[in-house]
């Protein structure tokens, strides 16, 4: 399992998100009526700092991480984070590790 955040996917979560360098970026499974990679659940996020970090990954100045209670969502799997630049928007491409 490993999290990957290109440079300007995070410079997109910055200014999204009003970030600075050294802020920190929590992935978690949530319930959801789409899918991302698990049916009922997608990635959510939110600006807090770790308590108990299974992943973590560095990105533009920006700690991205994933609770220890949350890495069953990515059991088996790498997630890739990319600014698509057309769209002003990010990605989450998943793929078996």
């Amino acid at each position: 399992m490993s999290i990957y955040v290109s440079e300007p996917a995070a410079e997109w979560y910055k200014k999204e998100l009003g970030l600075k360098s050294g802020d920190h970026v929590r992935f978690f499974a949530r319930y959801s009526s789409g899918g991302g990679l698990h049916p009922g659940f997608s990635l959510g996020i939110s600006v807090e700092p770790p308590q108990h970090a299974a992943l973590r990954t560095e990105s533009g100045g920006v700690v991205f991480f994933m609770e220890e209670q949350d890495e069953w969502y990515l059991k088996g799997y790498k997630i890739e984070v990319k600014y698509l630049p057309e769209h002003d928007d990010i990605i989450y491409e998943y793929s078996p590790e």
